[in-house]
């Protein structure tokens, strides 16, 4: 079964989680070189605003991919907001533990 763009439905849940991985995972880069990995940089808010600034840009892209975001619901943003989230969590703490300098 595919939508309008011809994408089937197990390629479309694959696309979605690998942008959201790979989007959580420049976050975390994102993160520690602009705000830092000193250990008082850990607690800075301003890593959240750059999580919050790739989970929207999220959404643009996945439309250009060919992804219908226009039929998300509240669990499929909740999805891609949570997968941003863990892999940029995970990310950014071993950039903060292992005191890289971006």
């Amino acid at each position: 079964m595919s939508d309008d763009s011809g994408i089937t439905g197990h390629a479309r849940s694959v696309v979605v989680t690998t942008i959201a991985c790979l989007a959580g995972i420049g976050a975390g880069i994102a993160s520690a070189s602009y705000v830092g990995t000193a250990p008082a940089d850990a607690g800075s808010t301003t890593a959240l605003f750059v999580l919050a600034g790739f989970v929207a840009v999220q959404f643009p892209i996945l439309k250009v991919v060919g992804v219908d975001v226009t039929d998300f619901g509240v669990k499929d943003t909740l999805y891609v907001a949570f997968m941003t989230f863990t892999l940029w969590f995970i990310s950014y703490a071993v950039l903060l533990n292992s005191g890289v300098q971006l």
